[in-house]
């Protein structure tokens, strides 16, 4: 296994990571700011307010985006178990 084969597969691990995780991190950040603002516009500053939204939200991304996490999560340990022979061999 040289040093471009190692890039190239922890490139695809980053990548695919970013992908994964981005579309409930964006949802959490959304909600987050949404909750911010109804706290700055009402004058309510309980810090405990913002998890709760948060949690429900990331809950829903995870139904609404489970199986497309899924399949791409799929899609990079079939890839790199059909690249391990050639791993072991260079």
């Amino acid at each position: 296994m040289n040093q471009d084969m190692i890039i190239d597969v922890a490139r695809e691990a980053l990548l695919t990571v970013i992908s994964v995780a981005g579309p409930l991190l964006l949802l959490a950040l959304t909600v987050g700011l949404l909750v911010s603002i109804f706290q700055t516009v009402t004058s309510i500053q309980e810090p405990t307010l913002a998890f709760v939204p948060k949690i429900l939200a990331v809950f829903l991304g995870l139904v609404l985006f489970g199986p497309w996490m899924l399949n791409k999560l799929l899609t990079l340990i079939t890839s790199l178990y059909s690249k391990f022979g050639s791993f072991i061999i260079n």
